[in-house]
This record gives C-alpha cells, sequence and structure tokens, in this order.
C-alpha cells in the first residue's frame, strides 16, 4: 500500500492522477499546508523540504523497509517504474519523457505559482512581478503547444510528463492566460480532461477545495508566505 501525502493543489494532483492512472492501491494523509501540518517533524521526516506531496511505499519493489519520496517529479519516476506504466523502457522514450517531467519542474509549475501568487495572493499589486510572470507563463503555454502539434500527448503516448504538466494547465484563468489562443495545448487539456483515472485523480480532496473556494485565509497567508529558515 502506498501512503499518499496530500493536499489538493497542482502538485497533489499530479501523483493523485498518476496513483488513478496506473491503478495502485494508496491511501490518502492529508496534509493542510494552511494550517502548518507540513512543518510537522513526523512529515519532516518523509519530505524535509516541508512541501506536499510525498509518498511512503509500505510495499516497495523487492521488498524490504519502505520507501519514502518527496518531490512530486521524483515521485511521478517512482511511480512508473514501480508500475511499469507510462515511461518508456527504451532510451530515447524514457529520457524523452523525463525532459518534458524536468521542464515541468523548473518552469511551467514555478513560473505558474509565482504568476498565482503575484495575481492572487500579493497584498497589493506590483505591476512589474504581474507582468513578468503572466508572460514567462504564456511562453510556456507557446512551448508546449508547439510541442503538441501532430501529437495527442507530449510524448506520443500518455506518460508521466502529462500527468506533471495538465495540472499546472488547470488554473489558466486565473494565470492569466487565454488557453483558445493555444489550440494544441487547448485540445490536450481537453482530451486529458476526459481520461477516467484524470478524473479520479482530479476529484481527490474535492472538498477541501469547495471548501477554500475564497483563497487562503489571514491566518494560512502566515503560514504559506514569508518562511524563512529556521
Amino acid at each position: 500500500m502506498i501512503e499518499l501525502y496530500y493536499w489538493p493543489t497542482p502538485n497533489g494532483w499530479k501523483v493523485s492522477i498518476a496513483l488513478e492512472e496506473m491503478g495502485l492501491p494508496y491511501e490518502v494523509r492529508y496534509v493542510n499546508i494552511g494550517r502548518g501540518e507540513q512543518f510537522a517533524p513526523e512529515f519532516l521526516a518523509i519530505s524535509p523540504n516541508n512541501r506536499m506531496p510525498a509518498i511512503v511505499d509500505r510495499d516497495p519493489p523487492g521488498g524490504g523497509e519502505p520507501v519514502s519520496i518527496f518531490e512530486s517529479g521524483a515521485v511521478l519516476l517512482y511511480l512508473a517504474e514501480k508500475s511499469g506504466q507510462f515511461l518508456p523502457r527504451d532510451l530515447r522514450g524514457r529520457s524523452e519523457v523525463a525532459q518534458w517531467v524536468m521542464w515541468q519542474m523548473g518552469g511551467l509549475g514555478p513560473m505558474g505559482g509565482q504568476v498565482g501568487h503575484f495575481r492572487l495572493y500579493a497584498p497589493e499589486p506590483v505591476a512589474y512581478a504581474i507582468d513578468r510572470y503572466t508572460d514567462e507563463v504564456n511562453r510556456l503555454y507557446g512551448v508546449l503547444d508547439r510541442r503538441l502539434a501532430g501529437r495527442e500527448y507530449i510524448c506520443g503516448a500518455a506518460s508521466i510528463a502529462d500527468f506533471a504538466c495538465w495540472p499546472w494547465i488547470v488554473p489558466h484563468e486565473r494565470h492569466g492566460q487565454q488557453i483558445a489562443d493555444f489550440p494544441n495545448l487547448q485540445a490536450w487539456y481537453e482530451r486529458m480532461k476526459q481520461r477516467p483515472g484524470v478524473r479520479r485523480g482530479f476529484d481527490v480532496g474535492l472538498e477541501i477545495r469547495r471548501a477554500a473556494s475564497g483563497g487562503p485565509d489571514a491566518e494560512a497567508r502566515k503560514v504559506l508566505f514569508g518562511q524563512r529558515a529556521r
């Protein structure tokens, strides 16, 4: 059994979607990031960067002690290897998928996070930051749109690259993007939405998302923003 340490955010959705698509049994352990549960010592033992998602696999390949993994990209790679799904076994195919997972981890996710922060959560508007990150996310959408020309999925067949990227396209309106400007991206986005595993993974914690639809309250903002080493 896999324990999924999770909160319903784009990074959390990556892993819940992958688990559903792969048909791996798992149990959800909610980590309320708005109440500081990510700083609990028992969670830090699993995820030293105090970020979710993370997993603990109680039945790892080959047996032995449980395996804990933090960082969503690393989790996706681990699950793909464990299940033998959504990651090609040949050198070129595997390298292609890994590149696009890292592209999401290093670009689409961080830039989407920054544009979301400055557009939605900053205490006062910062025009330069809003423009800077909105434009960069727009550029990244263009990269993905060009990649998807003539392809159903990012690497031809569905892979963990799609599971990594799709959740960061979900909030496109809140990030100031017009998805219709990117027809290949839009077609892929809608195609992904029709996959039963994607729908099930996206719905994990749906009641929490609905309850928090107004955004983080004052207490959550103190926890989520402005953290320093201490």
